[in-house]
């Protein structure tokens, strides 16, 4: 589609989606959602589709979108993260100034669906799409549970600021809970450096920091070395008093290349015996597998990106859901309006042209002006 009035039309039948999307609240958490409101709407907007909406628990609700007989699924999630009191105005009212569209999920990522709808209203065309809720809360409900039906598709398009190229690969996620444990009683004794819980996970904390600086040479499809973050730690009483207990949060991001147990258990050997060591979330990295399952996986990807037509970018560090779609062996790439700098600030906001960019890629690819091919049968 070239620019135009056509072009225009199809960007402001994005922006009045885009508007009653960013209306809903559906930040997560607390992920306060169910079956109906945002649902409700996008339901009404398909008239021509077959919908299933299912309601999966905790807030966690999807939508499935069937029109025709496609081979390919659209995936974007609409929870959005909380906002913060730095707004300068209100997060669920969608303001277009300048080149920028500024709302709470504008970019991370109901600009993806709101493209999606306008497209699949402006031209016939098979097409699948499933909207889900709930991958802003590291609680994958939505995806297992259409995985686990008999659904049939082998390519899916997972939505994510990519800037409108396809990506590849990107990092997997790990998040640990690990609990020290010490013996209380009264900082002047010796004891203290030895027996303090917080002690404990500072001297953890300085190994694993070592470990993760020691990975520094992996490299992965244009990624290098581990991601690793102490993100939260707690415990102790007072400063003299020896803690008996403390906790520390804290994640890590492999590449697919990584052996995720292995990290895991190499993490857990640096702390001291009878310390607690809980993995409280995993999502697998993109492509999903061994090294030689990634590696395959992610040439497939890059045929079925050509296949679409879609300009193919860099792999990213930040996670997305489409490794759970690998993971049950689909070719997967992730693809959006929007940068990801922009995701989880402030006057979040996605440029107008990304957005018309996602709008006239997908109007191709539904109107079969594009397509992937799969001949595994």
């Amino acid at each position: 589609m070239s620019a135009g009035p056509a072009s225009a039309d199809l960007l402001d039948a994005v922006l009045r989606h885009l508007a009653a999307l960013v209306a809903f609240d559906t930040r997560n958490p607390p992920r306060a959602i169910d079956a109906g409101g945002i649902f409700d709407y996008i339901r009404a907007q398909l008239p021509d589709f077959e919908v299933t909406v299912t309601d999966h628990g905790a807030g966690a609700v999807s939508l499935f979108a069937r029109r025709g007989t496609p081979s390919l699924l659209f995936n974007v999630h609409l929870d959005t993260v909380p906002d913060s009191p730095a707004w300068t105005a209100d997060p669920h009212v969608l303001r277009v100034e300048g080149d920028r569209a500024i709302g709470l999920g504008a970019c991370d990522i109901k600009g993806a669906a709101a493209a999606l709808i306008a497209a699949a209203q402006a031209v016939p065309g098979d097409a699948a799409f499933l909207f889900s809720s709930d991958e802003e809360a590291n609680d994958p409900r939505c995806i297992a549970a259409f995985l686990a039906t008999d659904h049939g598709f082998r390519q899916v398009v997972v939505a994510e600021p990519t800037g409108c190229e396809a990506v590849l690969a990107h990092r997997g996620i790990a998040a640990v809970q690990l609990r020290f444990h010490g013996e209380a009683g009264h900082a002047s004794g010796a004891q203290a450096l030895s027996a303090s819980a917080v002690h404990k996970a500072m001297r953890w904390g300085v190994d694993a920091l070592a470990l993760a600086e020691a990975e520094a040479h992996q490299r992965f499809g244009g990624l290098t070395g581990l991601r690793f973050n102490i993100g939260r730690v707690e415990g102790g009483i007072k400063a003299n008093v020896i803690a008996p207990a403390a906790e520390v949060r804290f994640g890590f991001r492999p590449l697919p290349s990584h052996d995720v147990g292995q990290l895991h258990a190499r993490f857990a050997a640096l702390a001291p015996e009878g310390s607690d060591y809980t993995a409280t979330f995993h999502g697998p990295s993109l492509p999903a597998g061994d090294t030689a399952a990634a590696e395959e996986r992610r040439l497939a990807a890059r045929d079925f990106a050509e296949g679409l037509g879609l300009p193919i970018g860099n792999a990213v560090d930040f996670w997305t859901e489409a490794s759970l779609f690998s993971a049950a062996g689909l070719d997967a790439i992730v693809y959006g309006p929007g940068h990801i700098a922009q995701a989880h600030t402030a006057d979040e906001w996605v440029g107008l042209d990304q957005l018309r960019t996602h709008a006239e890629a997908m109007v191709r690819v539904i109107g079969g002006k594009a397509f992937a091919t799969d001949e595994r049968g």
